[in-house]
């Protein structure tokens, strides 16, 4: 079961997902140490610093992290996300889209899981996987034109030349 964090904790977690974004580790370490201490099984925070340690060079040390993690919280979208994102970098797409999918299961609606699972799946040439992400992307927000633009691509990778000329034409006359 999670553990919910208190307000201050909350914060530190925005805190540490901003410094590994801003590639600050050594930041997002201390802080991630500080919610740690109070609650040693948050996943989340376990998935975030195996994100870190990853980038630091420490990928034997960051999956043990992530499955900890992961043995933390089973259903947290974050873990399956970081899992992903650690198996990607490992160069093991078939694993990291495995857990992508995972995570989509749990948070339906995350924009980055889909964008990073539709990203794998055309760099493994999985055109029908490919297909169907971007059908979910645009169902979501159907009013970027690169959704529109994104499905069209992936039709035309696939083969289907008449589906692709359809969001062409839709995308050309619904977004001015």
């Amino acid at each position: 079961m999670p553990q919910p964090l208190s307000s201050k904790e909350s914060s530190l977690f925005r805190t540490v997902v901003r410094n590994y974004e801003d590639k600050q580790y050594k930041k997002g370490l201390k802080a991630a140490d500080q919610i740690l201490k109070k609650n040693p099984k948050h996943g989340d925070t376990l998935a975030m610093k195996a994100l870190i340690i990853n980038s630091q060079g420490k990928s034997d040390e960051a999956f043990a992290l992530a499955k900890v993690a992961l043995q933390c919280d089973f259903k947290s979208h974050v873990c399956w996300h970081v899992y992903g994102l650690l198996y990607r970098a490992a160069k093991n797409f078939e694993e990291a889209i495995k857990a992508y999918k995972f995570a989509l299961k749990l948070e339906p609606d995350s924009q980055q899981i889909q964008r990073d699972l539709a990203l794998l799946q055309i760099q493994m040439r999985d055109y029908q996987g490919h297909i169907l992400s971007r059908r979910a992307m645009l169902g979501a927000r159907s009013t970027i034109r690169q959704n529109w633009t994104a499905l069209a691509v992936a039709l035309h990778l696939n083969g289907e030349l008449a589906e692709a000329e359809k969001p062409r034409k839709v995308s050309c006359t619904r977004i001015r």
